[in-house]
């Protein structure tokens, strides 16, 4: 269906709008939008003449809502902004911060708070929401009987402190006197459609309403905006393996084709990638339990199906367990061993989960008297991949970077693999394509002026984003001075992207270069040792104003580092440890201080 200017009474604009819209709506989307049209003359004029929704528009001029998030990746932040503009459409009075940008003190003045938080490592706060954290939790930490509030938490059921931050906020709001507008929603990984659930209680709430379809149906996806919900297919154009013959690791280098995506990305950001199981794994699930690879299965809420092998190659997880799936498979199987399980220590528990997949649970559990339908009922979505980029548009226009480490390992008996990094080292070539998006991060940015001094501290695959880092500043001519610490475990084999490194320091762009090659010495040496080679050097650089970057394994590497900052900071300025926190601390409110973890 096409419309033609001289045959309707809409404008060019106007009907190229609409020629991109329709072919895009499905059969429901358009009865829905006959059905809206043909009333909206009649509750529009009602609205005009009627005193109780006058009266409504005038709470909603007076009225403010406060939407404060805490982000490590980017997904809260771009939550609360979607949710943000929502409200503005209804024409609410919204305020929109970072927990970091927002003064804690203001609390007190906060009538109606939403707050989006995600929870990092073992059910710690991310980095942006710590100083709002240490504030809600110290004895500074007003009364805030007026309060109307309801929290929106993001997590990973995998780890034993789901949604742990969520939690802890929205019991201390309560402790201090707040009223839960609405209740607080956890999420797992794939969290879009409880979000959206959630915001659409909290919307009836403050509406004293049910959430209208035309405020649910506002936003139209189009075809060509390309998203975490619309990957864009992007064509491999290179992948090679940057490690040496005779080293353990493998390391990828992926170049991927955005031309025509309309897809943007910054030094700092991260690519996602909807990853693929194996198919001799998902082959060996449906063996197991004695299933039919064709037989049709729904897939979402709208009731999409597809063949059972493809539903558990490219929609559902299989290659991890979790407390919560194993509490869902326990009412499956009459086997009494598995309850047993549950019912163990957290430590033992742990213990079991840990190197363990779906298939391993069906082999030891059954029988299993349930149909695939059943089955596939109680599992989660895989999970997004997320990858630091390692290139800067400006260098590569079209084009997207990545390094990502290829996991192998074996356990219980069976060789294993992850998911995305497997399917990227082993079968992805050139020519092939994977479903990406961009995922912004505001809280791992270059600073603003292009002279100011910069630290970036990584191992392994987290120097990717500092070769974007280093290649963007190349391109716009920045002179601040860049020092890089860079550990790996083999000098010959493992120093990737060498030949980059040695060309940005022969001309300038890389200052200065410190590595650390654990597995060449005796004595194994890593960047946060190379740092406190380097301690009265580097703290000259923190006060000339230089930004610190840490990029890798937060357990390990990051937490690491940070205590050899603090050590660094404390010899250097001679004060205590509770001192040199609290430099970093200030360091990290300042956003000189920005992380990378995971």
């Amino acid at each position: 269906m096409q419309f033609e200017v001289m045959n309707s009474p809409f404008n060019q604009e106007q009907t190229e709008l609409l020629n991109r819209l329709l072919p895009t709506l499905t059969e429901t989307q358009k009865i829905w939008l006959s059905g809206y049209l043909s009333v909206r003359g009649e509750t529009e004029s009602v609205a005009t003449t009627d005193p109780a929704s006058k009266q409504n528009e005038s709470e909603r001029e007076t009225r403010e809502i406060t939407v404060l998030y805490g982000s490590h990746t980017g997904n809260c932040q771009s939550l609360a902004e979607s949710f943000f503009q929502k409200l503005e459409n209804e024409e609410y009075k919204v305020t929109l911060s970072s927990l970091d940008d927002f003064k804690p003190k203001a609390l007190k003045n906060v009538k109606d708070l939403l707050l989006l938080t995600s929870t990092h490592g073992d059910g710690d706060p991310p980095d942006n929401a710590l100083s709002f954290y240490d504030y809600l939790f110290s004895n500074r930490a007003p009364e805030v009987e007026d309060l109307r509030y309801s929290v929106l938490s993001l997590g990973d059921s995998s780890y034993e402190f789901f949604c742990q931050t969520g939690k802890d906020f929205d019991q201390r709001l309560e402790e201090l006197g707040g009223t839960r507008l609405y209740p607080r929603a956890d999420c797992d990984l794939d969290f879009e459609e409880p979000a959206e659930e959630w915001f659409e209680g909290v919307f009836a709430v403050l509406n004293d309403s049910p959430l209208s379809e035309e405020s649910a149906k506002r936003e139209v996806s189009t075809h060509g905006t390309y998203s975490r919900t619309n990957p864009f297919k992007a064509q491999i154009l290179e992948n090679v393996n940057l490690n040496g013959r005779g080293s353990n690791k493998e390391t990828r280098h992926l170049e991927l084709d955005l031309e025509g995506s309309g897809l943007e990305y910054e030094p700092g950001d991260s690519l996602g990638i909807y990853p693929e199981n194996d198919t001799k794994l998902v082959d060996q699930l449906i063996e197991e339990m004695k299933w039919d690879p064709k037989e049709e299965v729904p897939i979402n809420k709208n009731g999409d199906l597809q063949s059972l092998s493809d539903a558990l190659t490219k929609t559902y997880e299989i290659t991890s367990l979790t407390k919560p799936l194993l509490e869902k498979l326990a009412s499956l199987t009459p086997n009494e061993e598995l309850p047993t399980i549950l019912n163990a220590e957290s430590e033992e528990l742990k213990t079991y989960l840990y190197g363990r997949d779906l298939i391993d649970l069906i082999r030891a559990f059954g029988p299993w008297p349930v149909t695939a339908k059943e089955f596939i009922g109680v599992l989660r979505r895989i999970p997004v991949r997320l990858y630091s980029i390692a290139s800067s548009s400006k260098a590569n226009p079209d084009e997207v970077h990545l390094t990502i480490g290829a996991l192998r390992y074996d356990a219980h008996g069976r060789k294993r693999a992850g998911v995305c990094s497997g399917q990227c080292a082993e079968r992805s070539l050139p020519g092939d394509e994977l479903p990406v998006f961009v995922q912004k991060n505001q809280n791992f940015r270059l600073p603003d002026h292009p002279d100011t001094p910069v630290i970036m501290i990584g191992a392994g695959t987290g120097v990717a984003p500092y070769r974007a880092f280093l290649q963007e500043r190349e391109e716009t001519g920045s002179q601040g001075d860049t020092w890089l610490f860079f550990g790996e475990q083999h000098f010959v084999t493992d120093f990737l992207y060498q030949i980059e490194w040695q060309k940005w320091l022969k001309k300038g762009v890389l200052s200065k270069m410190d590595v650390a090659f654990s597995r060449d010495t005796d004595e194994k040496v890593y960047v946060q040792h190379r740092m406190l080679e380097r301690s009265k050097e580097l703290y000259e650089w923190l006060e000339a104003g230089a930004h610190v970057y840490v990029c890798g394994d937060e357990k390990y590497m990051a937490k690491d580092v940070h205590a050899a900052l603090v050590t660094i900071v404390r010899e250097e300025r001679e004060i205590s440890e509770s001192e040199a926190e609290a430099y970093l601390a200030d360091l990290r409110n300042e956003k000189r201080y920005q992380r990378d973890v995971y």
